[in-house]
């Protein structure tokens, strides 16, 4: 069994070797990656899902191993992510806690609104991803984690940075979306037929 050491790599490194090794080794059956953060571990194992592997994660310390089992019949032709079919797809990109800049208190109401308002773009609203401060809407005690929770309910995907959430130490307190990595916000933002950043 290969395994892929990933130890001290910074997002999205882990995934892309992940990636890598998956498309140069395709009749690979099993194989195991080594990471060294809890934020890189949830990533490469919903990649390694998403490429159509039943996967495993053990904590030893400080260090977290994948363990990928491919299945006969996704062998040398791995699984595309689930995308919404609509017409149109809408990405909203919140790079911070608060909206506009000025006043933090106002701001952080008007980013409140915001988020209260936005199913009314419709069927078209695809995705959101939280970056940078805007990984603190997401935590425990946010006064927007119900709003974004009930998006997510209603069928919006929601992805949240883990370089931004263990930057600010809050991997843990995030309730709601996907840990993600810079490589899906990128392949998210070609998939989209429109991106907007309040």
């Amino acid at each position: 069994m290969e395994t892929l050491n990933c130890r001290g790599l910074a997002c999205p490194q882990p995934v892309l070797r992940t990636k890598q090794f998956i498309e140069s080794n395709p009749q690979a059956l099993e194989f195991t990656v080594v990471v060294d953060n809890a934020a890189s571990a949830q990533n490469v194992l919903r990649f390694v899902e998403s490429q159509g592997c039943t996967a495993s994660l053990q904590q030893t310390g400080s260090e977290f191993e994948i363990k990928a089992v491919r299945s006969q019949e996704t062998m040398g032709e791995p699984a595309e992510k689930d995308v919404a079919e609509t017409s149109q797809k809408t990405l909203v990109l919140i790079t911070k806690n608060t909206m506009g800049s000025g006043d933090d208190l106002l701001g952080a109401g008007l980013m409140l609104n915001f988020l209260k308002t936005i199913n009314e773009m419709g069927e078209s609203l695809w995705r959101l991803i939280f970056l940078n401060s805007g990984v603190k809407l997401t935590i425990e005690g946010a006064e927007t984690l119900p709003v974004i929770q009930q998006l997510e309910a209603e069928g919006v995907s929601v992805l949240v940075c883990g370089t931004c959430l263990n930057h600010f130490n809050l991997l843990e307190q995030k309730k709601v979306g996907e840990t993600t990595n810079m490589l899906d916000i990128v392949t998210s933002m070609q998939l989209a037929d429109k991106v907007i950043s309040p």
